[in-house]
């Protein structure tokens, strides 16, 4: 489904996160590995539980090193809320509108359905997607992936 591959430079991108702060991909380039992971709706049983295993594991995910953002497209009131109840500190961003432009970027927006299925892309120091996996809407993925694929960066 993704057009992208590793290898690419990542489509840069400003989204607000869940506090309305504007966050830009390219402010961590030289700084940090990102981890950019898209996920279909705040509230909902996967995504739950995908972002409440970043936040029990935070220290692999949100460091000196690496940043993560979980982009979905619900809007930032909805995501502040999910955040404040599921303790959620790393950025939540919304691709809420222009409706999905970040997911397209991405290659992970489901038109038909106006939400992103689940995709994942580690981007290194530069900029460069090292490593990325998209799964469909119901298919979890694994932290464990993610924790090995930035370990490889190190």
């Amino acid at each position: 489904m993704s057009a992208l591959q590793v290898g690419d430079v990542a489509p840069d991108f400003t989204l607000s996160n869940q506090y309305g702060e504007q966050v830009t991909l390219a402010d961590f380039r030289g700084k940090k590995n990102v981890v950019v992971m898209f996920y279909p709706f705040a509230f909902t049983g996967i995504c739950t539980s995908e972002l409440c295993t970043l936040r029990d594991r935070q220290p692999e995910f949100d460091n000196d090193d690496t940043v993560t953002l979980s982009v979905s497209c619900d809007s930032v009131p909805s995501l502040k809320v999910f955040a404040e109840q599921e303790k959620l500190t790393h950025h939540l961003l919304s691709d809420y509108w222009p409706h999905g432009t970040v997911s397209t970027a991405y290659g992970v927006f489901l038109e038909d359905k106006g939400f992103a299925t689940r995709g994942t892309y580690v981007i290194d120091k530069e900029g460069v997607i090292r490593w990325m996996v998209v799964n469909g809407p119901g298919e979890a993925r694994s932290a464990d992936e993610y924790a090995a694929a930035l370990a490889a960066l190190a």
